[in-house]
């Protein structure tokens, strides 16, 4: 039978009926035909589609079309199979009554799950009428003071042995659940009748900011579940009865599950309060009888999570509908949802979810065939990279010695001798890894930083560790959750003692630990140990491991998918992408794709500047942004673009340094005095929580310009490369008629740690002799320029948000002139660069371009 389905080759459609906006745009045609193929032919794609082209839409759009045209596909291959197995002995008409019969079957079951899908909307929507009727009392723990601060039996304080008992007051369906996501053990979707798991896409993004965005999409889209909306080769059939009258169920959704972390979808308001989440709903759910969590079905509520898990599945929510469809049912979101992934059709979920392995094993995640949307992914090679980063202090490993040692004098006498063996090895780990580091440190002075393998740090700790078998270490600590106990009965000692209050749900030092050991279990040539002494005083000691290649972490998901798509809205330089991930990839498997823009071409306007007023080159290399005269061009250079530029001009310098360093020379010369009568400055602060009240102050003088700043007024944003304002904000219409970029911001070459991963990318394409593309230089020399277009390319992207937004890049180095650096800018800017031989070319070609837009602009 599966040779069959197989045979059955799906076309890209060249219609999408189910696209919200009919017609829908050539270029999001041709996108959604090229993810359609990409899908169909078991592939990789990176495509970039930038802001304003409806790039979510086209990417659920066509990944859902394929779906369902495959599930077709799957029952037009079941059919076939019942006509070749029983062609050669049964007459015609008994065949014609067995395909009826398995139509009529199938038409049954989609009509009875419509049903309890339908009936689980009507259920929800009672719940929130009789929520808005009247304040429901919020149910609380009726001991919960007591589960959390009030001291326990030392009983509790014992290891954890697996498989005793855990969780035995739970029903079986939630201690199912939560060995899955507890235990990090991967047993894969439930193969229960009532779980049957289904073909399905996974869209990952990297914040859930970002994921909130899709359910608004997916309701737009609304993709019936019958057969077939598009007009691929699968022709549409197995109309489907449908009996209730619910308003609702006459829109058939896809099914659709968002996840998140317990942070995000906790509704113990008792354990939203603490520190840390994750501590204090494990702590609830470790308890006895009456003091466990209440938003947890017990042995005989058990339909209370079944109601729940299609309540989820009815219609499309986002993180905190979820949060508040739990709220309303007092139910566990966070256990809900996972309960809904094996009949999801559409899972949303944020990175570190979907590339961690032991994340993945613990949601019951089998990627085996299926779709992997990554959004924003011009985010996933540096997501991968620090998902594996580890780091612990000296500070930190000496409480870690201090809690081990003071437990271990506690409970000596009543450790089994397996847990006691365990953490007495863990003790002469922890003893070893301070003694050298404070060895390593002795003497030296200031900012100090050495960079060595693994496995030689290993040897340095000596013979003694080097025999402790640290997976099984770090398995253990896992297992027995000892590390939370050790840290809970510490903190409840040192309150005992007048030292402090317990830090109730505190994330438990010893964690960072079992993180670092897992790191150096790896002992791989892609990582690296990184030891650091600062000049603070105190001074701060730290180890660190830094993994130096993404692709191999990557690789299980890349093997295990049907097919994986990375979109973003600038991908550009591809061949970076391609290069660090997949370059052991077979060509035929990988195929890329670039988006035009949906604005006409008259509407954005590129220019390279590449000498300055005074006819010398412009090049703001690090050496020459130390220079007065090249800092006080640089402010005549702004003065002048913000004579020409009208309502918003955003400039990115390469770094918060050269961006100070202006400052306060322009203040001391007056340029700084003489731009303001042109437009208000403002500068990106370098604190997060101050960024806001910047934006809302520059939005505001762009919408009420001051009275006597000229024809162009609004205001000037000064910004930097890779910092918070370059990534993720929406500088819309007037907010940025034009984006400057003020240099290369090339990355740090005084870094120790990124030369040892130049120096790695270097020698692993040596190793493997991989051959350069035209125009390519070594991998090191182009890991390192890609690093930098990269982030160039993304603060590029802060200017051109939808259809009918205009603006003009303004790039001020001689260097965007060459060949090889125009190729690694997006594709979608097209023919719109031109490079200007002298200032007053730039100008005039600026002025004109202004001049063309006239003063009609949309506000902003």
């Amino acid at each position: 039978m599966t040779s069959t389905t197989e045979s059955l080759e799906l076309e890209a459609p060249t219609e999408f009926p189910a696209f919200p906006f009919q017609p829908p745009y050539e270029i999001q045609v041709e996108l959604m035909r090229h993810l359609y193929s990409a899908i169909e032919g078991s592939k990789v794609t990176i495509v970039e589609s930038p802001t304003g082209t409806g790039k979510t839409l086209s990417l659920l759009c066509s990944s859902l079309t394929w779906l369902s045209d495959d599930l077709n596909r799957a029952r037009k291959g079941k059919f076939n199979a019942a006509f070749a197995e029983n062609s050669s002995k049964e007459p015609a008409w008994v065949i014609e009554q067995t395909v009826e019969r398995m139509k009529r079957e199938m038409e049954a079951d989609d009509a009875d799950y419509e049903k309890r899908l339908a009936k689980a909307r009507q259920r929800e929507h009672a719940l929130k009428l009789k929520a808005r009727a009247k304040v429901t009392k919020k149910p609380r723990l009726s001991d919960s003071k007591s589960v959390l601060n009030d001291e326990e039996e030392e009983d509790e304080y014992l290891p954890d042995d697996q498989e005793e008992g855990e969780y035995a007051n739970l029903s079986p369906m939630v201690r199912e659940l939560l060995r899955k996501s507890e235990r990090m053990h991967a047993s894969g979707p439930s193969t229960d009748d009532d779980e049957v798991s289904c073909p399905k896409v996974y869209y990952a993004s990297r914040t859930h900011s970002q994921l909130s965005q899709v359910v608004p999409e997916m309701n737009r889209l609304m993709l019936k579940r019958t057969p077939n909306n598009s007009s691929s080769s699968v022709q549409a059939g197995l109309k489907r009865a449908h009996e209730d009258t619910d308003e609702d169920s006459l829109d058939r959704f896809t099914r659709t599950v968002a996840l998140g972390s317990r942070k995000q979808l906790c509704i113990n308001e008792d354990v939203r309060k603490l520190k840390d989440v994750d501590e204090g709903c494990r702590a609830l759910l470790e308890a006895k009888g009456g003091k466990r969590c209440p938003y947890l079905p017990t042995q005989e509520e058990e339909y209370k999570m079944i109601d729940f898990r299609d309540e989820i599945l009815a219609s499309p929510k986002d993180i905190e509908d979820l949060a508040e469809a739990g709220r309303i049912a007092n139910t566990c979101p966070y256990f809900g949802s996972r309960k809904a992934i094996p009949q999801a059709q559409l899972v949303t979920l944020p990175y570190n979810l979907l590339l961690q392995k032991t994340a993945r094993d613990a949601l019951g995640i089998d990627l085996k065939g299926q779709v992997v949307v990554i959004d924003e992914a011009h985010n996933l090679i540096s997501s991968l990279l620090s998902l594996s980063t580890a780091r612990l202090t000296l500070s930190t490993i000496q409480t870690c010695l201090d809690q081990l040692l003071g437990y271990l004098k506690r409970f000596r006498t009543r450790l089994a001798a397996k847990h006691a063996v365990h953490l007495k090895r863990l003790a002469v780990f922890l003893n070893a890894v301070k003694t050298y580091m404070q060895t390593w440190s002795h003497g030296r002075q200031g900012n100090f930083t050495e960079v060595i393998l693994t496995n030689v740090f290993v040897e340095r700790l000596g013979k003694t560790v080097a025999s402790i078998n640290l997976l099984e270490i770090e398995g253990y600590l896992r297992s027995s959750k000892v590390a939370h106990k050790i840290a809970s009965y510490s903190d409840k000692q040192s309150e005992k003692e007048g030292k402090g209050a317990r830090r109730v749900g505190a994330t438990p030092p010893l964690y960072d630990v079992v993180s670092f050991i897992l790191s150096l279990v790896g002992r791989s040539d892609d990582g690296r140990i990184t030891l650091s002494m600062t000049s603070d005083s105190p001074h701060v000691i730290e180890v660190k491991y830094q993994l130096l290649n993404p692709s191999p972490h990557f690789a299980q998901v890349v093997e295990d998918a049907r097919c994986v798509i990375l979109a973003g809205g600038t991908m550009a330089p591809m061949s970076d992408v391609i290069n660090q991930l997949f370059a052991d990839l077979p060509s035929e498997r990988l195929s890329t794709f670039s988006c035009g823009h949906i604005i006409p071409a008259s509407s954005l306007r590129t220019v390279v500047v590449s000498q300055g007023p005074r006819g010398q080159p412009l090049e703001f290399t690090s050496p020459r942004q130390k220079d007065p005269a090249v800092v006080a061009e640089l402010g005549q250079i702004l003065m002048n673009l913000a004579s020409c530029i009208q309502y918003g001009m955003v400039v990115f310098f390469p770094s918060y340094s050269f961006l100070n360093a202006c400052k306060a020379a322009w203040q001391s010369s007056g340029i700084l005095d003489r731009v303001q009568t042109k437009k208000k400055v403002y500068y990106e602060p370098e604190e997060s929580a101050k960024c806001e009240q910047v934006l809302r102050e520059y939005a505001a003088e762009i919408a009420t310009p001051t009275t006597g700043r000229g024809p162009t007024g609004g205001a000037l944003l000064l910004a930097v490369v890779g910092a918070k304002l370059s990534e993720g904000l929406n500088f819309s219409d007037n907010l940025a008629r034009a984006v400057i970029i003020v240099g290369l911001p090339y990355a740090n070459l005084g870094s120790p740690e990124l030369q040892e991963r130049l120096r790695y990318v270097k020698a692993l394409a040596i190793e493997k002799k991989l051959v350069k593309r035209p125009g390519e230089q070594d991998a090191d020399k182009e890991l390192y320029e890609n690093m930098c277009m990269n982030a160039v390319n993304q603060s590029i992207g802060r200017a051109i948000r939808h259809k009918g937004d205009w603006a003009a890049l303004v790039l001020l180095d001689r260097r965007y002139g060459g060949e090889r650096i125009q190729g690694k800018l997006p594709r979608w800017i097209g023919d719109s660069v031109s490079v200007a031989s002298t200032f007053g070319q730039a100008m005039k070609t600026l002025g004109t371009f202004y001049r063309e837009r006239g003063t009609g602009t949309r506000s902003a």
